[in-house]
């Protein structure tokens, strides 16, 4: 039997979003794909980290998957992060859309999927490009804030809004995120972006249709699902429920605990690690 590792191809390689130039690397399985996938990223999460399940989807279900970095992060970072002008709408508005319009270029004849983790899937509602994407898969992604969260994350998020983190980024010029222990550094104003919607009692919502685009997926008939765990304390259920109503009353909601996997723990970030590989079908069924 092949071993999964020897059957997928891959593909290191850069495309084109807006002004920058974005760093991908493809998971090519041995025939043909009829299903594209597009994996849009955690905030602060590099490519690499969906490097396993990118592959799984590739040796175990023949799609094509790319991973890549948003604008001034990760491999796409091409200069001093404080001399980085992308927001985070930027990473949904103008990298989302490019990634896919790099799949549809290498591969139009396949289905056209975008799994988004957090961020890659909470701006998807007001996505340029609906119209082209087959079937959206929302993974720990909501309309969050801080009244959200249980105690005591509560505490730890009100300073990273509040306390040390902004007078860093004010002081920096960047958030130096490996140093404040939050995984990864990230361009200013991503981190200013992200801090004013996570703050605000509606997320971004009241900026819909005025600095964000109109939400038009719950007219698209589009499939959407959204996952959420038990245990997630960054975007607990609530807020990922209140983004499956902009997305529109045909939208999935999947509530997951990790004991049905077997699990002890799968948190904000866990469905996507290679230890916990047991909830991955579940999230393409």
């Amino acid at each position: 039997m092949l071993d999964n590792a020897q059957a997928v191809l891959t593909e290191d390689f850069r495309f084109p979003s807006g002004s920058a130039s974005l760093s991908a690397r493809l998971y090519l399985p041995v025939s043909e794909p009829q299903v594209a996938v597009v994996i849009h990223s955690a905030t602060g999460v590099p490519r690499d980290y969906y490097q396993h399940f990118a592959q799984w989807l590739a040796a175990e279900h023949g799609m094509a998957c790319m991973t890549y970095d948003y604008s001034d992060f990760g491999h796409s970072l091409t200069r001093p992060l404080k001399d980085s002008s992308a927001k985070m709408s930027d990473w949904a508005l103008v990298d989302m859309p490019a990634a896919r319009s790099e799949m549809r270029r290498r591969f139009p004849d396949a289905q056209h999927w975008s799994i988004g983790h957090s961020i890659g899937g909470m701006l998807g509602p007001v996505q340029p490009d609906i119209d082209r994407i087959d079937r959206m898969i929302c993974v720990c992604s909501g309309l969050v804030t801080l009244t959200d969260h249980p105690w005591p994350y509560r505490a730890l998020a009100g300073l990273f809004w509040f306390g040390h983190a902004p007078l860093v980024v004010k002081a920096l010029g960047y958030l130096p995120g490996k140093a404040l222990g939050f995984g990864a550094d990230l361009p200013p104003q991503v981190y200013w972006q992200w801090r004013r919607w996570c703050t605000a009692k509606r997320n971004y919502v009241p900026q819909i249709g005025d600095a964000l685009p109109a939400a038009r997926w719950a007219d698209s008939n589009k499939p959407v699902d959204l996952f959420t765990f038990e245990d997630d304390q960054m975007v607990p259920p609530e807020a990922v429920w209140r983004l499956a109503e902009l997305y529109g009353p045909k939208a999935r909601r999947n509530l997951l605990s990790p004991k049905e996997f077997g699990l002890s723990e799968i948190g904000h970030i866990g469905a996507f690690a290679r230890r916990n590989a047991a909830v991955w079908p579940r999230l393409i069924a």
